[in-house]
């Protein structure tokens, strides 16, 4: 019974150690937050129109988890005008990002099913052939791109649960 005991501890020990711990972290002071499995130390940068940017990527088990949070200058009232707005942003991260191949914009997203968002979805291929799964939201207000990439096979149960785990101020 002893060893059985001691056994069972050891087996606890190793299943709770191996196990994927996800934290809320809040995006510097923007109001949004993200679950995250890794340390994120985020930056504020402005963009071109003067809109407030915070950056941030971590990596975890090979994995490089990125997000970039964008508090719009001129928020949008429309969300289908948003949404434009946010694939826009899309297409200027590709170039930023040195993106050669993309599947194609996945529209139609919802954030926790709440009809006043927007998400959308794409996989992507860089230049030095990492594989890119990247998710973006917005609710007019706000733009959040959370991505993550590696030259390793993404787990995509892993990846998943970070991709939709954006929060905006409020939700």
């Amino acid at each position: 019974m002893k060893r059985y005991s001691l056994f069972l501890a050891f087996s606890l020990c190793f299943l709770f150690s191996r196990a994927q711990v996800i934290k809320k972290v809040p995006i510097s002071n923007s109001g949004c937050s993200v679950y995250t499995y890794c340390v994120f130390q985020f930056e504020k940068e402005y963009s071109e129109d003067s809109s407030l940017v915070y950056v941030s990527e971590c990596v975890k088990d090979g994995v490089s988890y990125g997000v970039i949070c964008v508090k719009l200058l001129q928020p949008a009232d429309d969300l289908n005008r948003a949404e434009e707005s946010l694939v826009n942003y899309l297409d200027y991260l590709r170039t930023s990002f040195k993106i050669i191949k993309s599947a194609g914009y996945g529209r139609g997203h919802r954030l926790n099913n709440n009809e006043n968002t927007r998400g959308v979805l794409d996989y992507w291929e860089d230049n030095d052939k990492n594989k890119w799964k990247i998710k973006a939201w917005t609710e007019g207000k706000f733009i959040g791109v959370l991505y993550a990439y590696s030259a390793i096979e993404l787990n995509e149960t892993r990846v998943n649960v970070f991709l939709e785990s954006f929060r905006f101020p409020g939700m």
